[in-house]
């Protein structure tokens, strides 16, 4: 049995065309343009906060510290219901049965805050293949420091020796660095660094690889 800890938002779901639709609704409400969604996928990685404040600078938005809350508040309570222009990379539910089917336990650790992070996981059905989620709000600290990865396996009552975390991008890949963890890299999500830049143990581009690699790397 294998402990499984996945990213979410350009790991298992394409989140970025509902994420671009509210920071364009709240860019609207201050009067500035909207970003691209090349310009979304770029800013998401780190947390609702630091997207708000990248594209506040991005779009050259003057915002003092409490204009700047409110702009955060305003995205954070758009966010909490967003899955309308979300999507499921292919192959996810499939592999999260496979997964479950042969025994391993699963779990979610995403800079997401927690409530978003539950709400698109039942709207997609999955929120029950995870035995611990944990948030970008969970606790005081957000990857790619380790301790929410750390926590997540805690929380599965799992070793990290055998263990797995999967991911899409440049903080993912630090956070299992950190953590001493082995990270499988998907390829298809919002990495903005070259493959070969980012320590990973396997990298792949469809999620039916994912129980092979558990199977030949967990015997």
């Amino acid at each position: 049995m294998t402990a499984i800890v996945f990213d979410l938002d350009g790991t298992l779901i394409d989140s970025a065309p509902d994420i671009r639709a509210i920071a364009n609704a709240v860019l609207k409400g201050v009067g500035a343009d909207p970003i691209t969604l090349e310009q979304t996928r770029a800013f998401i990685g780190n947390g609702a906060a630091t997207f708000v404040a990248r594209m506040i600078a991005e779009q050259g938005v003057a915002a003092d510290a409490a204009q700047q809350d409110r702009m955060l508040a305003d995205f954070k309570d758009r966010y909490n219901t967003a899955v309308e222009n979300s999507a499921l990379y292919p192959g996810v539910a499939a592999m999260l049965d496979q997964l479950r089917a042969d025994g391993h336990i699963l779990g979610l650790c995403t800079n997401k805050p927690l409530k978003p992070a539950r709400f698109v996981l039942e709207h997609f059905g999955i929120l029950e293949h995870f035995d611990a989620v944990l948030g970008g709000d969970s606790l005081p600290v957000n990857k790619p420091d380790p301790a929410p990865l750390l926590k997540t396996f805690e929380m599965l009552g799992a070793e990290t020796e055998d263990s797995l975390y999967v991911g899409d991008s440049e903080v993912d890949a630090e956070t299992a660095a950190r953590a001493d963890v082995p990270f499988a890299l998907f390829t298809l999500g919002y990495r903005k660094t070259a493959i070969e830049e980012l320590p990973h143990e396997v990298a792949f581009e469809h999620f039916n690889a994912i129980p092979v690699f558990v199977d030949n790397r967990f015997p």
